[in-house]
Order: structure tokens, then C-alpha cells, then sequence
């Protein structure tokens, strides 16, 4: 699915952000990934969405060689890519609504399907009543939640979240962090970036350590094993209605993805 070989990657300023990078995640893995602030996290999200090109190495995502990608591919291969940026990247002249929507709109999703699709999502993460509101009318963690909403609603066969919960409290992190578990367990691969070591060490997950552009550690140990003394917040939804919205969203994942892409094939 997701797989660096020997990749490095330096900047013309004579930065080395990735020395000599191997890994691989397999479909339907949850990987965190951890490490300081200039590790080399970001670099390595930002090779996997081929914003940026290996200097020396081989990345290959869902079989295609990223390094000698044309650029007029680049947007057929993100299209099974469902991304959360820490920076939000939230267009500031559209609404919650558009913002989200442009994600079906570009991969030519019709707009009856976009009319239902939306709003359904947006509930989903508690922001039905914001879907008129522009980003700057929002805090931070509504911001967040918008992107979140549009890293999912086209049923990516991946998803990439940079610090997701970086600008939310605990109780929403969990929230997030468990409806992105629950896409997982659909077979959706998901890449975590995260600062926050009460979230690592709440979920048993793989966690992928990096320091001064190099893998230190990659720790399968815990893997299905949640940490019993962590107090979990109070996960209120709202109510059971919502609960049962959820569980329907999380079943069918995947299985209107023809429908969510116009009823075509996303394979170009």
C-alpha cells in the first residue's frame, strides 16, 4: 500500500529532512507517526501526497511509483487520498458547505449526490448548523472538524491526518481519533501525525518514531492493546440517533464509493 525504500529527501538549503527512510504500511493499517517538532513528519506526509519528491530512494503508493509520476496524474492519485492538513487549507471564501463539497466536485460527483452527501457528513462531526458559515467565523476546532469532514466524504482508500487534534480538547481528540478507527476498521488505511503521547498510548496502534529524518523506532508491540487505566472522556454524541448515524456512516464507507464518484470508476 504505502511503501518508502532508502528515501531521503534534502531542501536547496542544504537541509536534510528524510536520511535514508524505509518503511511499509499495508492496507487497512493505523499507523501513528511521532516526533519533534522538525523530525521530518511533515516531509514525509507531504512525499505520500506528492507534494514533494524524493531526492534519493523509491516511494511506491497503491502500486505507483511516486518519483516518476506525471503531474497531470497527481490529481487522479489523490483522489484515494482523504487528507487533513494541520493547517486546515480551508478556502476563507466559501462556506463549511463549499468547502467540503468542492472535495466530491472535483472528482465530478454530481450535485444531487453532493446535496445529500454533505450535510449528512457535516451532522456527523457537529457541524450541521455551521454549514453556512465561513471558516473565519469558526474557532480553531470547528476548522479542524471541517476539514476532517472533507478528508472523509469521499470514502478515501486513505487517509492522511497531520496533528488532527492538535487544536481541540480532549474529549473532541478521542472523538475524532475513534470515528477515524472505526473507518480503519473498514479496511481504510490511516497515517496519523501526532504530538499528543496520551492519544499514543490510549490506542494500541503501530506507532512509527522519528527523529533527525530517520525512523528510531517502528512498535508493533502494543498493537490491539488500548491502555485499561486511561480515562477515556465522556463521548457524548448527542444522542442515540446520532450513534446510529455514525454506525450507518461507518458500514457504508465504502460501499457507495461508485456512487459518491458520479457513478464512474476513480481509475484513470
Amino acid at each position: 500500500m504505502i511503501e518508502f525504500k532508502n528515501v531521503s529527501k534534502s531542501y536547496g538549503n542544504g537541509t536534510k529532512a528524510l536520511d535514508n527512510v524505509s518503511m511499509k504500511i499495508e492496507q487497512g493499517e493505523f499507523v501513528f507517526i511521532v516526533g519533534d517538532s522538525g523530525a521530518g513528519k511533515s516531509t514525509l506526509l507531504k512525499i505520500i501526497m506528492r507534494e514533494e519528491v524524493a531526492t534519493e530512494g523509491t516511494v511506491v503508493i497503491k502500486n505507483r511509483l511516486l518519483n516518476t509520476m506525471k503531474k497531470k496524474d497527481i490529481p487522479y492519485f489523490r483522489r484515494h487520498l482523504g487528507i487533513v492538513f494541520q493547517d486546515f487549507r480551508l478556502i476563507p471564501t466559501m462556506t463549511v458547505y463549499d468547502n467540503v463539497a468542492f472535495a466530491m466536485r472535483v472528482i465530478g460527483a454530481k450535485e444531487k449526490r453532493i446535496s445529500k452527501r454533505v450535510p449528512y457528513v457535516l451532522d456527523l462531526v457537529g457541524l450541521g448548523s455551521k454549514a453556512d458559515s465561513l471558516p473565519n467565523e469558526l474557532s480553531g476546532g470547528e476548522q479542524q472538524r471541517v476539514a476532517l469532514a472533507r478528508a472523509v466524504v469521499n470514502n478515501a482508500d486513505i487517509i492522511i491526518a497531520d496533528e488532527p487534534t492538535g487544536n481541540i480538547d480532549a474529549k473532541r481528540s478521542c472523538e475524532i481519533v475513534e470515528m477515524l478507527e472505526k473507518i480503519n476498521a473498514t479496511g481504510t488505511t490511516v497515517v496519523m501525525v501526532t504530538h499528543s503521547e496520551e492519544l499514543v498510548r490510549r490506542y494500541g496502534r503501530r506507532i512509527i518514531t522519528i527523529e533527525d529524518g530517520k525512523i528510531r523506532s517502528d512498535d508493533i508491540s502494543r498493537v490491539g492493546q488500548k491502555r485499561e487505566d486511561f480515562v477515556l472522556p465522556d463521548l457524548d454524541i448527542g444522542s442515540k440517533r446520532a450513534a446510529r448515524e455514525v454506525d450507518e456512516f461507518i458500514r457504508s464507507y465504502h460501499s457507495d464509493r461508485r456512487d459518491v464518484n458520479g457513478g464512474e470508476s476513480d481509475e484513470q
